[in-house]
């Protein structure tokens, strides 16, 4: 493995406090990605807004404004957790999909890979710079367009369920399951259009427990626990 997209929810990074950040919860990942990059391994990342901004719950604002709204709430996110990440000794650079002056940098794919070939970790901010289109979505196409050779979504929940084990004690978790029945069941791995565009450019996702003690270079290293979403 020698490249991997970490795609971090914006709720778990905020810990208990449920909004905003949690230092200590970031400084933890930081940690943990620094360890795989000393080892060789080219992360990139992508942090939801979910600490910031739900505007789909919203019926007050229009649905394109409340949109880039959530794009800006992800951009914030991004540049927060890459200066954590430099605090630990990374270099880092955040590229978007639209132009935030002096702030980030505009995403290419060469743009990506040079940064990546000088061992920096690269946040993409942003989303795809469109409404409509989720996080979800945002991860899955810069995953395919910088060849990743995997999705790792660090989430509150330690896989991939039947049912939502919060709700139901006795929902059933996956270890391994096809994207195509994450489809057919609509098991919300992703949402819908990410679910498709993983499966048409075959690139797995890795679904596992942000908050347990070292998971994502537990995952990365083989000690794995959680779901794998295959192709």
């Amino acid at each position: 493995m020698q490249r991997i997209l970490l795609k971090l929810s914006g709720e778990a990074l905020a810990g208990d406090r449920k909004t905003g950040f949690d230092e200590d919860t970031v400084r933890g990942v930081a940690v943990q990605v620094k360890e795989l990059v000393d080892d060789g391994i080219q992360v990139g990342i992508v942090i939801g807004g979910g600490n910031f901004w739900r505007g789909r719950s919203s019926d007050s604002i229009d649905r394109t404004k409340a949109d880039q709204i959530g794009m800006l709430a992800t951009v914030m996110n991004c540049i927060y957790v890459s200066e954590i990440f430099r605090s630990e000794g990374m270099m880092t650079n955040v590229l978007t999909p639209f132009e935030c002056g002096s702030f980030t940098k505009l995403f290419s794919k060469d743009r990506a890979n040079k940064y990546f070939s000088k061992n920096m970790v690269v946040f993409f901010a942003g989303g795809t710079g469109h409404p409509y289109f989720s996080t979800d979505t945002g991860v899955v196409l810069r995953a395919v367009e910088v060849d990743a050779d995997v999705i790792l979504l660090a989430k509150a929940v330690d896989g991939v369920y039947d049912s939502d084990p919060r709700c139901n004690p006795d929902a059933k978790r996956y270890a391994e399951v096809s994207i195509e029945e994450v489809i057919e069941k609509n098991l919300q791995v992703v949402d819908m259009t990410a679910s498709i565009m993983a499966r048409d450019n075959r690139m797995p996702m890795w679904v596992f427990a942000l908050n347990e003690e070292n998971s994502i270079v537990n995952t990365v290293k083989g000690k794995f626990n959680g779901t794998k979403v295959t192709v």
